[in-house]
């Protein structure tokens, strides 16, 4: 995939760039793996705003993408390369030698009739899903699992992948592109390859509106409230309100330390870059 520039008709074209998606599936998504989705507007079960500057939105569908990859010892082709509006990645539409069809997050350098296939004792290939013992070190991986049958929760974002530096008993030890190293268990399962669309994050939006499509609305500067509004508000003329910068609710904004799950604390060997404590 390949950036697009537009020619300055206007003071926003002048500035947007946008990824060109002219090699995707330009169909509909396949309908037995959607699902409606209804737009919260930033507000939790009671109707309070927990997301500030959100709402509105193009209507979007749900994309059910199947990131357990379960379906083994049996081989599945990629039908199509599809945009999911729901994630930065790209997703591949692949139906197996009985006939079901999933939907799996895409690797760079996938094709349409590309092969694939989940399971053990199987092809280091790209879009190839199995267990971590099964990877040598230094081989890219994504959509890797934290317990052992959970569904992939590391490196699912657009151009993101890990990859694992050593063995440590039953443990594999994995380096996060943060930074991070920690072990996860070897039997967890992970993916071949780096995920699509890595131009992701050299995109300018170029115009408001677009951030409008996004579901993004205009955001006020603490700065200019009132007190009573945020932390920063208040003070004659322009103030920086006297403190370090925080969020409405008072929390810190400048990278203060906010995990606190000590029942996983000895699986990480090394925190991530740039840690405030």
């Amino acid at each position: 995939m390949t950036l697009k520039n537009f020619k300055p008709y206007t003071k926003s074209r002048r500035s947007t760039v946008l990824v060109d998606r002219s090699d995707l599936w330009k169909g509909k998504p396949y309908k037995a793996l959607t699902e409606k989705k209804k737009s919260s507007k930033g507000r939790n079960n009671m109707g309070r705003i927990t997301s500030r500057n959100t709402g509105g939105g193009h209507k979007q569908k749900y994309r059910v993408v199947d990131f357990y990859r379960k379906k083994k010892d049996m081989t599945a082709q990629v039908e199509r390369i599809e945009y999911d509006p729901n994630r930065s990645s790209y997703i591949m539409l692949v139906k197996f030698e009985d006939g079901e069809k999933f939907y799996y997050l895409a690797p760079q350098n996938i094709k349409v009739g590309d092969i694939i296939q989940n399971g053990s004792n199987i092809e280091i290939k790209n879009g190839n899903c199995m267990p971590l013992s099964e990877i040598p070190s230094g081989i890219n991986i994504h959509n890797v699992e934290i317990q052992p049958g959970g569904g992939g929760k590391i490196a699912r974002s657009a151009g993101t992948s890990v990859s694992i530096s050593g063995i440590d008993g039953n443990y594999s030890i994995i380096k996060m592109t943060s930074g991070e190293i920690r072990r996860i268990d070897s039997r967890s399962n992970a993916t071949i390859g780096v995920l699509s669309n890595p131009d992701q994050k050299n995109i300018s939006i170029g115009k408001a509106g677009r951030s409008r499509w996004l579901g993004r609305r205009p955001h006020t500067r603490g700065v200019v409230m009132n007190p009573v509004d945020h932390p920063h508000g208040g003070g004659e003329g322009k103030s920086a309100g006297g403190r370090h910068p925080v969020s409405p609710t008072g929390v810190s904004a400048k990278g203060l330390k906010t995990r606190d799950n000590k029942r996983t604390d000895k699986f990480i060997i090394r925190r991530r870059k740039n840690k405030k404590v």
